[in-house]
């Protein structure tokens, strides 16, 4: 019995120690607009989409060990796509679709700000 109780505390201890992938993101929710045709109605309208933007921290949390440093050395900032159905905008269809042709997962390039081009 006080060896199960020892080990328990150890294995909490190192739960906390472990950095998840969300340690090295910050994560906001934003819509976008995407031109989608309804399979139903066959009409093309302007829909407004949820994503998921999670954006690379400036460094890494003082926790992390080598392992931790070189996954966040690899990591990139992203979107993920939020909404998977939506419903038609034609008032006489209004039947929900799957979203297609709009990819879950896009990658943002993270672009150094530069100075302006002399001409």
């Amino acid at each position: 019995m006080l060896f199960r109780v020892s080990f328990e505390i150890f294995a909490v201890a190192r739960a906390e120690d472990v950095m998840e992938e969300r340690d090295f993101y910050d994560e906001k929710q934003e819509t976008r607009k995407a031109t989608l045709n309804c399979p139903h109605c066959h009409q093309s309208a302007e829909y407004d989409l949820g994503w998921f933007v999670r954006t690379k921290k400036r460094q890494l949390p003082g926790r992390g060990d080598e392992r931790d440093r070189a996954k966040f050395a690899k990591a990139r900032s992203y979107m993920v796509r939020r909404d998977d159905l939506v419903a038609c905008k034609n008032l006489r269809c209004r039947k929900r679709f799957e979203v297609s042709g709009v990819q879950s997962v896009a990658f943002l390039d993270e672009q150094v700000p530069s100075e302006p081009r002399r001409q």
